[in-house]
C-alpha cells in the first residue's frame, strides 16, 4: 500500500506542478493551459494528496500513517525535483498516468 502511497503522491506533484505557469511551460513548451484548467488540475492534485494521506492511515493508521505519507511525499517530491525535471521533464506526464497503475497492480496482487 506505500507504493501506491508513494505513486498517488508523485501525480499529486505533477498535478500541482502543472497547474504552476512556469511548470506548464516546461512539460508542455509554449501551449500554456486556460486558467479553468490550471484550476482543475490543482483540485486534482489536492485531491490525490488526500488520498495518499488516507492510504498512509489506512495501511498504518493514525500512530504512524501521517509520518509515513510525509515519507512519500519526500520521495515522490525528491525523484521529481531532483531525477525528472532538471533531466527527463517529457516523461513526467506518462509517468504520473502510469505509476498509479503500477502501485495498484503492486498492492492487488501482493496480498
Amino acid at each position: 500500500m506505500m507504493l501506491l502511497a508513494i505513486t498517488v503522491s508523485f501525480s499529486a506533484f505533477t498535478a500541482l506542478s502543472l497547474a504552476m505557469d512556469r511548470h506548464q511551460a516546461d512539460l508542455h513548451g509554449k501551449a500554456a493551459a486556460t486558467p479553468t484548467r490550471r484550476r482543475a488540475w490543482r483540485w486534482l492534485g489536492w485531491a490525490l494528496l488526500a488520498l495518499s494521506f488516507g492510504l498512509c492511515v489506512v495501511d498504518h493508521g493514525w500512530a504512524a500513517g501521517p509520518v509515513l505519507w510525509l515519507g512519500a511525499l519526500t520521495i515522490s517530491g525528491i525523484l521529481i525535483a531532483f531525477g525528472l525535471y532538471p533531466f527527463r521533464p517529457r516523461w513526467i506526464p506518462p509517468l504520473a498516468w502510469a505509476l498509479p497503475a503500477l502501485g495498484l497492480a503492486v498492492t492487488l496482487f501482493a496480498r
